[in-house]
């Protein structure tokens, strides 16, 4: 069956002032896939983010999403995105927060009330809806900016660091709904330097120093690596500087 590819990557190379970030990413994510990109911090994990959905402009290159070369506002309706910094109204109740987000991606009336319920309770946070943000722990603020990137069923959904400040037993609930989201043909790009969440993922794309120095599933990068887990597998890519596509 042909890959139906809503992300496309090219060339892509990301400089600010004399300093490159980013360079010569190609990569493509299909529908119905979970993406993770693995690095360490510092590596341009989040760079690349903001490339993808439109936050910058690419130096050289091109990053296309649904069909549409970013970056587009035509597009931005279609993409759920959760940035490593939570942007919630902290006067705000957490259900005024969805509400406010609802009604910027045309969300309105019964229909983004019973939304807004349905992805409060996916966070566990349903009881805890007309409490105001300023009053939240810095895990329950990520789980409001997960249920906001979800509020309108995106086609894309983009998570720069999403488990970060979770607790186990919820961050394997957040997994269980992107598996779920994957199923009903949504594309998930998750960034992360967690690397036992990297096997959750159907593939994998590793940067260090701004640069890809693998990509695959996990299985085949751990296989080409000669290592039994994606923590090994990225060390000794990295340590060598050897390109993995497998």
């Amino acid at each position: 069956m042909k890959s139906e590819f809503v992300i496309k990557i090219k060339n892509l190379k990301q400089q600010f002032g004399k300093c490159t970030v980013l360079d010569n990413i190609n990569m493509n994510v299909q529908k119905g896939e979970i993406l993770g990109i693995l690095g360490p911090s510092g590596s341009g994990k989040t760079t690349l983010i903001k490339d993808i959905v439109g936050m910058q402009k690419p130096t050289n290159g091109s990053v296309t999403v649904l069909d549409a070369e970013m970056p587009s506002l035509a597009v931005v309706s279609s993409i759920g995105y959760m940035s490593q910094a939570d942007a919630l109204y902290e006067d705000l109740s957490a259900y005024d927060n969805l509400m406010f987000f609802a009604a910027m991606y045309g969300l309105n009336g019964k229909k983004a009330q019973n939304r807004a319920d349905e992805v409060l309770s996916l966070v566990m946070l349903k009881e805890h809806k007309k409490k105001l943000v300023k009053n939240f722990s810095g895990g329950m603020k990520r789980r409001l900016s997960l249920a906001i990137a979800l509020i309108h069923e995106p086609k894309i959904l983009i998570l720069d660091e999403p488990t970060v400040g979770i607790d186990p037993v919820l961050r394997r609930e957040f997994w269980n709904e992107f598996e779920n989201l994957k199923k009903k043909g949504a594309a998930i790009i998750v960034t992360t330097h967690v690397m036992d969440e990297a096997e959750h993922c159907d593939r994998l794309t590793l940067i260090r120093y701004g640069s890809i120095i693998a990509e695959g599933t996990p299985e085949d990068i751990k296989k080409s690596s000669g290592e039994n887990s994606i923590e090994g597998a990225f060390l000794y890519f990295g340590t060598i500087g050897k390109e993995g596509k497998v």
